[in-house]
């Protein structure tokens, strides 16, 4: 919604300051397109998994996948979902590395 608002508010200032000149209207798009993608593609990525501890690749899967799943509600849920995970399997790495399985146990003697 704040992409379209924002497209077409530089738009219409466009047609007023360049009148209606198609390579300046171009131009406005382009910036507006490369912009939006640096923003979604690595700025929140990196801002979001660095707060939560997620690496970006993993951020951007987690929305992919909750998106493809469970739609929109997957969206707003994937992080915290994934973060929640996270904790989990790190937990879960610590106490295997605590455990006699990871450290080995000593053969018996026959």
């Amino acid at each position: 919604m704040g992409f379209v608002i924002g497209i077409g508010s530089a738009l219409v200032a466009g047609l007023f300051q360049f009148g209606g000149d198609l390579y300046p209207m171009m131009g406005i798009v382009a910036v507006f397109m490369i912009g939006q993608a640096l923003e979604g593609m690595v700025l929140t990525p990196l801002l979001v998994g660095d707060r939560i501890g997620l690496h970006p690749v993993a951020v951007i899967f987690a929305i992919l996948a909750g998106g493809e799943l469970f739609g929109f509600t997957g969206i707003l849920l994937a992080l915290p979902v994934a973060a929640v995970i996270m904790v989990l399997v790190r937990h879960m790495h610590d106490v295997y590395k605590d455990s006699e399985i990871y450290a080995g146990a000593e053969d018996p003697e026959l």
